[in-house]
């Protein structure tokens, strides 16, 4: 080591370094300064986590390595958001990735930040083979029933994608369509593919709540998205519904009912 060199000259060069085996590395080990091993630590302390988000991308990429195996070249992931909350529309995503696709720290889309979400959704819109959505509305939930509904989304979204897949697979849904497929449950965790339409349908569900604060900010729906939080209740309570409420949930049934 060239003690010459300055702690932010060795920082700076430490960035470029993706090997524990590297020359300068074992060099910087070596060194006795308390700079320099604070910088050694935090460099081993990056490279760590990166090795265990690169290990778990290959472990959700696992049903994907399998069907290409099998000689499977185009594979759909399909996955919603919105079953739950009391106002908004179901969304689902139908996403084919290439084989040489990587995006460590991909994960269910409800464990990543927003932030982060909104990046990754960018990279997989650039990135993917194709992306499908399918939206249904509140109105043909309360006609159709949320199961039906979210149904009705997932095989909406496959319909928008731009090539047939050559299968699918499913996050714990199985749908009437002549694709072969698996059902995957907690699927947003354990397929890439899958955890990749989470993220595009959350990202496309969330932007259209914030969308409906704008008209009904009393509600706190770029806050809650739809759910029931006790701001969203109090809403309910003093101010009643908006076009976007499910009235076949409770507890907007029962507040129908009551009158």
């Amino acid at each position: 080591m060239d003690t010459r060199m300055s702690i932010k000259e060795i920082a700076l060069k430490l960035q470029e370094i993706t090997n524990p085996h590297d020359d300068f590395f074992i060099q910087c080990q070596q060194d006795e300064r308390k700079g320099v091993i604070n910088l050694v630590k935090k460099w081993e302390r990056s490279f760590e986590k990166e090795q265990q988000l690169k290990q778990h991308f290959i472990t959700m990429s696992q049903y994907e390595r399998e069907l290409r195996k099998q000689g499977v070249a185009l594979i759909a992931g399909i996955d919603e958001v919105g079953r739950g909350p009391l106002a908004g529309p179901v969304v689902a995503s139908a996403v084919m990735l290439p084989e040489t696709f990587y995006l460590p720290g991909l994960n269910d889309s409800k464990k990543i930040p927003e932030i982060k979400r909104e990046l990754f959704y960018e990279t997989i819109m650039q990135e993917a083979i194709a992306v499908g959505i399918g939206i249904v509305d509140n109105e043909e939930i309360d006609a159709i029933n949320i199961y039906q509904a979210t149904k009705k989304a997932m095989i909406t979204a496959i319909s928008e994608l731009r090539e047939q897949p050559d299968h699918l697979l499913i996050d714990a849904m199985e749908l009437e369509v002549d694709i072969p497929q698996y059902s995957i449950i907690k699927g947003d965790a354990k397929s890439i593919s899958i955890s990749a339409a989470s993220i595009i349908a959350k990202v496309t569900r969330d932007r259209m709540m914030k969308e409906y604060a704008k008209q009904y900010p009393e509600y706190g729906f770029e806050h809650n998205m739809g759910y029931g939080t006790s701001v969203h209740l109090e809403a309910l309570s003093r101010y009643g519904l908006t076009p976007w409420h499910r009235k076949s949930f409770s507890p907007i049934k029962e507040m129908i009912h009551r009158g």
